[in-house]
């Protein structure tokens, strides 16, 4: 009863509004509000601040300046090399696995489509079609900052307008077509291996969606908006590993590779715990297509 009525509110509630309010609150500069709420998050979720760059909470100006901490250069090591595709955010897996006739499994009996959450461009989808994908849930006690699991150059970015549902997993095993329904961001990487995409799934009370080259993204304007970055000089080229987003409040990632790209590490599951840097999946080389 209590899950019914937890889904029932999402579908009734102005989840722009009550996300766009909370956005406003969680930028507020005044002590008398951020510090207080900054030390009972922390308490809250057990945030432990002896990885962030400050460790001193009084020290951010917001709370999201707080929540979007920067951690110290050797939080995360990068697992591997070059080869190596690494998780983009801190969070839990929520599924992964194959591109299946063009879908993707959102929970146990709920698949959504891969041209949907790619917003519609049936061009791109086919470039991901027979591919794989990891999908990764971000709690509001995980470090909020997206980095590049592959070294690549950005080629597009797409946002999409949609609804603000929650994502964590009892959302996800009741909304249809969760993903492909909520705002997102879309960015689509050229690497050495292939295409790979990024995207960035809104959700309630998430107060924005920033990137490293254009800032922040979402809240926008509601209709779908493609910018096209390949003529763009010098062209956006991001190291593995290396930040290219963050989640004011948290959310869910999605990163998808082409097809005979990228082997998934087979010791994740849905469940799994995950931080940025470990490994996601390793380059299938070219000669093992063929043996």
């Amino acid at each position: 009863m209590k899950d019914s009525l937890f889904i029932l509110l999402q579908h009734l509630v102005p989840q722009h509004l009550l996300s766009r309010l909370a956005g406003k609150l969680a930028d507020c500069q005044w002590s008398v509000i951020k510090a207080p709420f900054i030390r009972w998050f922390i308490r809250r979720y057990q945030v432990d601040m002896s990885q962030a760059l400050d460790p001193d909470p009084s020290a951010y100006a917001s709370f999201n300046a707080f929540f979007t901490r920067a951690l110290r250069a050797d939080a995360r090591p990068l697992h591997g090399d070059d080869r190596t595709a690494v998780s983009p955010v801190d969070g839990i897996v929520s599924q992964l696995g194959p591109v299946r006739d063009g879908l993707l499994l959102q929970a146990k009996g709920h698949r959504f489509s891969l041209q949907a959450i790619l917003g519609g461009d049936s061009a791109l989808a086919e470039e991901f079609d027979a591919g794989c994908f990891a999908t990764i849930y971000l709690s509001p006690s995980h470090y909020h900052r997206v980095h590049m699991p592959l070294p690549g150059t950005l080629r597009e970015m797409t946002y999409v307008p949609g609804k603000l549902f929650s994502v964590n997993q009892l959302t996800a095993e009741r909304v249809d077509n969760l993903f492909a329904r909520n705002e997102r961001l879309v960015c689509v990487f050229d690497t050495d291996h292939g295409p790979m995409a990024l995207i960035l799934v809104g959700a309630m009370i998430v107060g924005s969606v920033d990137t490293t080259w254009a800032g922040q993204v979402c809240p926008a304007p509601h209709r779908l908006r493609k910018t096209d970055y390949r003529q763009q000089s010098p062209a956006v080229q991001i190291a593995r590993g290396a930040e290219m987003g963050r989640f004011k409040l948290g959310s869910t990632v999605i990163a998808v590779f082409a097809e005979n790209r990228v082997e998934l590490n087979a010791e994740l599951a849905a469940g799994t715990n995950i931080n940025m840097g470990q490994r996601l999946g390793t380059i299938i080389d070219d000669e093992e297509l063929y043996e």
